[in-house]
């Protein structure tokens, strides 16, 4: 079994369900429920899933959402020892609003994953040692990201960074990235490049490229997925789901590509494979509920329904 190391954020999912977005001024009615979430939280959850052994680092507040994460990483036997109970800051917060065809958008308060620091990613190494490839995002703080790909680089292990939500990114974290998995507005944040065809998709890819990873995996939605390495350029098509929710989609997605990887997948296997998690995660309402397990990706793969 191969370990993944994530660096994670936590945010309490509060999602409304509604006819569309509200305009301004507008109040619309919908129905609400609540998940745990967070990207780098939904991607241990789905590393985990998938077969992988799951370590992570990250902090909650000492509150009630926090204690309903520790629980739930304790119900998922991932290895928490490194999360800490941030007695400053409350547990990260997302306001999710859902359409009928299962588009979202959200509004973050991040909270106590701003506060990671350097000190706890160095009170980590013992707990994230041993992981064939460390995981992270933009949802915790700059100089916990930084130290976690460090330390990853140190320990021999490569790194995955899915930077999202959009943002810039610091070239010297770029520099220590091994794989990098944007979906198509944060890959033209990134770059300034459009992302609105398959041709530009590979275009951005060499350009993220360009910026120190080895390797950059497009996300492109009900298209699949761009890939491209030193010596691969791979386009992934989509599977044939029905859509409820794409909230943690793209979690699921980067998860199931840091566990093939780990596990010596090419790039095709690994797409397909990446691409088949993504899409079982749309079939279900919310992140940390829809994070598929690995039989039930090898069967939707066994199917063959591509788009």
């Amino acid at each position: 079994m191969v370990k993944i190391a994530v660096l994670a954020s936590f945010n309490m999912d509060l999602v409304m369900r509604a006819e569309r977005r509200p305009n301004d001024g507008e109040t619309l009615q919908g129905e609400f429920a609540m998940f745990l979430g967070g990207k780098g939280f939904n991607q241990a959850i789905a590393a985990r899933r998938l077969g992988a052994e799951v370590a992570v680092a990250g902090r909650v507040g000492d509150d009630e959402f926090g204690r309903l994460f520790l629980a739930a990483l304790d119900r998922e036997g991932i290895d928490r020892r490194a999360v800490v109970l941030d007695a400053a800051a409350g547990t990260g917060v997302a306001s999710i609003i859902v359409e009928p065809d299962g588009r979202n958008t959200i509004l973050q308060a991040p909270r106590a994953n701003r506060n990671v620091s350097v000190e706890d990613v160095q009170d980590a190494a013992e707990v994230l040692t041993g992981a064939s490839i460390g995981m992270l995002q933009l949802e915790t703080s700059t100089q916990g990201a930084m130290a976690f790909a460090r330390a990853m680089r140190a320990a021999g292990s490569r790194t995955l960074l899915n930077p999202a939500p959009a943002a810039p990114v610091d070239r010297e974290l770029l520099a220590l990235i091994d794989v990098i998995v944007p979906n198509q507005i944060e890959a033209e944040a990134l770059t300034s490049k459009k992302v609105r065809t398959i041709e530009e998709a590979f275009e951005a890819a060499q350009a993220l490229r360009n910026l120190g990873p080895g390797a950059a995996i497009i996300t492109l939605g009900e298209h699949g997925a761009a890939g491209l390495s030193a010596d691969t350029l791979m386009l992934g098509p989509p599977f044939d789901v029905a859509v409820v929710d794409t909230v943690g989609a793209g979690d699921a997605f980067c998860a199931a590509v840091a566990v093939r990887l780990a596990e010596g997948a090419s790039l095709a296997d690994t797409l397909r494979f990446a691409n088949a998690a993504g899409a079982l995660a749309c079939t279900k309402h919310g992140a940390e509920p829809s994070m598929p397990r690995r039989d039930e990706v090898e069967a939707l793969i066994a199917k063959g329904v591509m788009a």
